[in-house]
């Protein structure tokens, strides 16, 4: 796991930035990405993470940022499922639309592609993030260029989920078993930063004990799910 520090108040958060140089600010408990910060790079940035973050939990965790692909590698009964490498939601230019329509019409696509569970906030973090590449909400995005307008993956927050479990190398994958069993969670989703998917450079960044099983389709999430709840049945099925 990346170094990392749970923080009370600013100036705590304060020190671990100076120390580390690039954090992640998340509230200690959450989930679907809300309240995340990442790179944060300056203290007026971490001030308002840190404010953020605190909307959702009154302690706050800072991580050392770790770049890499995002991996969701799921675990069931303690043997590894299904893998799959999430992307931050982006926007491609056309030329002609300013990002905040960008935004808006892949927003609403991603809503009803889910049901309404993954659309685009636009808030501080997106904001942010497209400052960061030069541009603002209002910017005339020039035609095929890609803006990456969030830094987290997360489904929730219009991040997008592309299978790599043939992929999946067997040093990710025995780490995403051991920690399952350190954590005693039988059904679990272990986010990975990762490098390469086949390789064997990781830092575990968080465990979801309720992962969506049915994103991993066409691996047989539902199946082995079904199997941990009867293990009877599926012996005798088999």
């Amino acid at each position: 796991m990346p170094p990392q520090r749970v923080c009370r108040d600013l100036a705590a958060a304060e020190a671990f930035l100076a120390e580390q140089g690039r954090v992640v600010v998340k509230p200690l408990v959450g989930e679907q990405g809300q309240g995340v910060g990442v790179d944060i790079q300056t203290p007026d940035v971490l001030k308002q993470a840190f404010a953020v973050a605190q909307q959702f939990h009154e302690r706050v965790l800072l991580e050392r940022f770790c770049s890499g692909s995002d991996l969701r590698i799921i675990v069931i009964n303690y043997e590894v499922v299904a893998a799959a490498i999430r992307r931050p939601a982006e926007v491609r230019g056309t030329g002609r639309h300013s990002l905040r329509a960008l935004l808006d019409k892949v927003s609403r696509r991603r809503s009803v592609v889910t049901g309404g569970e993954s659309s685009i906030p636009v808030d501080a973090e997106t904001e942010r993030c497209i400052a960061a590449s030069g541009h603002s909400l209002d910017t005339i995005v020039p035609e095929g260029e890609v803006v990456q307008v969030r830094r987290t993956a997360n489904l929730h927050t219009g991040g997008t989920i592309h299978d790599a479990t043939a992929e999946l190398s067997e040093t990710l994958r025995q780490a995403a078993v051991r920690a399952a069993a350190a954590l005693e969670i039988p059904v679990v989703g272990l986010d990975l930063l990762v490098p390469d998917v086949a390789g064997d450079e990781y830092v575990i960044i968080e465990a979801n004990e309720r992962p969506g099983l049915a994103n991993h389709e066409p691996q047989p999430t539902a199946e082995r799910f079904i199997d941990l709840l009867f293990p009877h049945v599926a012996a005798t099925v088999r």
